[in-house]
């Protein structure tokens, strides 16, 4: 497939803040365009972030190396864009810029094979791979953190849904049903009215601790009887709450040795908690290997620590500081090399969750992601606004 052109467009993500979309136009003349979310929270090894005048500089020199040039593969034209950019974490060229590229072509070249993307994609960077079962969907209903003003430290507070080989349409369903509930819930318990909206969607409100909000999904859980359908995960996002060695978690001062101590508990009094992302800073190795011995199966999540770098996802499941791990395209720059970090996760024994981010576009590229690499969770956010979208393609996608 030969490109005639790139296009950029400055568009706004979900939280009003200017971000990007890039078009790939072939040499028929159709335009296959991407764009990208901007992210809130990010780990120090992500991929850099361009403004779109940075990025209207980056795309004349990108054009002038591809224009009419013939690519028979995403992995070729990500191979052009990573050695023009030469650099460890795409700050010549960026990462934003790069992967709106890579995606938009990689819809191009799902046209022209006439395949739907998600099969394009297992066809050249997953072949072979089986698919028995449909992923866990993550959703995050009450928020806290960098993603809401409130006093909670943890950053997303999780109900994961099951859905098995059954009807992604009914699971989606009941979803949006609990949290409507939630809601009406939280209003009516707290005298809050209306319920502020945090960055993902969640409901921001101030808790007595950080554990409450478990404790509040748990019980309605219940109540609604699902839970044999929704167990909770959370994302602490520690690295907002760590100063100089120390967490700073519901008012007080923590160790590492300390704030473990309360993960452990949160999973003891919490049955249904099975889930917990980036407890500890990213720096903070010994953190994620002391909980990973202490969890016994439970999932240990990496994203501030792994960014959807390969080799460091490959160390820290080695040295079993986790067990899962987030896959967000944009946190290292290209399809290829997103493709290849869900290879590597499989290769040494993790699981894979594709992820959308805060500053989130109408981009579905995720949901396709995630169906070409048979990842075992998709996360996205509430089932609310921009976000049931991804909602509606994980039908459309899934069935």
């Amino acid at each position: 497939m030969k490109i005639d052109n790139i296009f950029l467009s400055q568009i706004f993500d979900s939280r009003g803040n200017q971000t990007i979309e890039v078009g790939v136009q072939d040499d028929g003349g159709r335009i296959f365009s991407a764009s990208v979310p901007s992210g809130k929270s990010r780990g120090t090894h992500e991929a850099a972030v361009f403004t779109f005048a940075e990025a209207d500089t980056a795309r004349e020199e990108i054009l002038h190396h591809v224009r009419g040039r013939d690519y028979t593969s995403v992995a070729a034209f990500d191979k052009v864009l990573i050695a023009l950019d030469g650099t460890e974490n795409k700050s010549k060229l960026g990462g934003n810029f790069i992967l709106g590229a890579s995606i938009a072509f990689a819809r191009a070249n799902a046209f022209s094979q006439k395949k739907l993307l998600w099969e394009a994609l297992r066809g050249e960077f997953f072949e072979g791979v089986e698919e028995k079962r449909k992923p866990l969907i993550f959703s995050n209903l009450i928020n806290g953190g960098a993603h809401a003003e409130n006093n909670l430290d943890i950053q997303e507070y999780m109900i994961v849904a099951k859905t098995g080989n059954g009807s992604f349409n009914e699971s989606i369903q009941e979803l949006i049903d609990f949290y409507k509930d939630l809601g009406r819930f939280l209003g009516e318990t707290k005298k809050i009215s209306p319920l502020a909206i945090g960055d993902e969607g969640g409901y921001s409100l101030n808790f007595p601790d950080n554990f409450e909000p478990i404790h509040i999904l748990e019980e309605r859980i219940r109540t609604a009887g699902k839970e044999n359908q929704f167990t909770i995960g959370i994302d602490a996002a520690a690295s907002n709450f760590y100063r100089n060695g120390m967490y700073i978690f519901d008012g007080k001062k923590y160790s590492t040795e300390l704030l473990t101590s309360v993960y452990a508990d949160y999973f003891k009094k919490s049955k249904l908690l099975c889930t917990i992302e980036d407890p500890f800073d990213e720096t903070d190795e010994k953190g994620f290997g002391m909980l990973f011995e202490s969890l016994h199966g439970k999932w240990v999540v990496g994203d501030d620590l792994t960014t959807t770098h390969p080799k460091l996802i490959e160390r820290f499941a080695e040295q079993k500081r986790i067990n899962a791990v987030i896959i967000k395209p944009n946190q290292i720059g290209t399809v290829s090399e997103a493709c290849l970090a869900i290879r590597l996760a499989k290769k040494v024994g993790i699981k894979t969750i594709v992820s959308h981010r805060s500053g989130e576009t109408d981009d579905t590229f995720i949901i396709h992601l995630a169906k070409a690499g048979v990842a075992d969770g998709v996360k996205i956010g509430a089932p609310a606004r921009e976000r049931i979208l991804k909602f509606n393609e994980l039908v459309r996608v899934f069935g």
